[in-house]
Formats: C-alpha cells, structure tokens, sequence
C-alpha cells in the first residue's frame, strides 16, 4: 500500500463511499412488507427494518428476500468499487465502501438516519471484501442461531469472530492491506446497534426466532 493517494483517486474513494451509503441506505425490509400489505414495519415487533423483525409479520418469504437484499446491496457496493477503480487503489476504495454501505444501512437517508443493526448489508459486504471471512461469518452466524434460536445471539457471534479471521487471512499489520481495518470498524457499529439486544441476552429476556409480533 502506498502512502499518498492522487487528487484524482480520494474523489474517486470519496464517489465509491457516497454510492455505498446510498445503497446501503435503501430499506428494503420496509419496502416489501408495504408493497406486500403486511403493514409498517416500524411499528411491528422491535420496529427494525431487519429481516428478523420482517420475520415477525409472519411472513418468512419476505423475511427471506430481504435478507437476500440487505445482503445483496452491501455485496454491490463493494463489487462496484472494485469494478470502478484502478487496481493500484481498488482495495481501498471497495474497503471504504463497504463501511459506507453498513453505515448507510443503520443510519439510512431515506428513513431519518433510523434504520437496522447492519447484520445482513455487513455480511453481504464482507462476502465480497474477504470472502473466506465473510463465508464463515456466515457459517458461525447460522449455526448460533440454530443452536439458541436467538438471531441476536448468532449474529453477535458472528461479529465478534470475524476481525480475528480476517487478521489471520490478510496478515495482522494494518498496513498490509485496508480490509482488516474495515472488518473490524464494521464488526463496531454492528456490535454498537445491538447494544440493547446485548442488554436484554444479559438478563435472559432477547425474543427467540419464531417470535409472533410483540
């Protein structure tokens, strides 16, 4: 990596950080139980635009479509920077991005800056950023949630692994390569919005999966 970056590539960096957060902002989860007549989501279970809390209106196949978009967007965002910039900087711009597409899904434009918690955009985008990391974030979040039927509980999982895979994938000098410093700045904000789930997992209390609406 080198130190000093051209004028020209900070503003291409800077293109591929606004797309991200704009794709990262679209809320999917909120769109579909609209279009589906399934009610606002916002004012259904925890009010999250999430796919568990889509789950909540009793409706698993939208639930799985906006986990498969949630993802999607944030796989986007990262592919595209990749495809957009040079090679000599593509690295960093789709690790910038990928941050962007996660903070564009939990602090979403188009909803007031109130949107999820980041688990699927941050999964989606670390599939296309590391995608060893990304493939067992994936693995350890299902098998967590299998085990204790709490989505919470796997995704925290998940989240809490997943910098220390990266590490051991891409060298544990952050100078070697931006992904690792992304994982680990994406795996905070999503460890941060779930500062109430981690709360309630403390006192025994976090909703299970398959939950009816609250």
């Amino acid at each position: 990596m080198t130190d000093t970056l051209p004028t020209y590539a900070l503003w291409l960096i800077g293109s591929m950080a606004f797309l991200g957060y704009v794709l990262g902002s679209v809320p999917f989860g909120l769109l579909l139980t609209n279009f589906a007549g399934a009610g606002d989501l916002r004012k259904i279970g925890s009010g999250n635009i999430g796919a568990t809390n889509v789950l909540r209106t009793g409706r698993k196949d939208l639930a799985a479509a906006t986990l498969l978009l949630d993802a999607a967007k944030g796989t986007l965002a990262v592919v595209t920077a990749w495809v957009m910039t040079p090679p000599d900087f593509s690295d960093r711009a789709a690790a910038v991005a990928a941050l962007a597409a996660v903070v564009g899904h939990c602090y979403p434009i188009f909803l007031g800056f109130r949107g999820g918690k980041g688990v699927a955009t941050g999964l989606g985008v670390m599939l296309a950023l590391s995608p060893l990391t990304g493939l067992a974030g994936c693995a350890i979040w299902l098998g967590m949630a299998k085990l204790t039927r709490i989505s919470s509980a796997g995704a925290l999982s998940a989240f809490v692994a997943m910098p220390f895979i990266c590490f051991a994938l891409n060298g544990f000098s952050l100078q070697s390569s931006p992904k690792p410093l992304a994982t680990v700045l994406i795996c905070l904000l999503v460890l941060a919005r779930h500062h109430e789930n981690i709360s309630r997992l403390l006192r025994g209390v976090e909703p299970r999966i398959g939950d009816g609406k609250r």
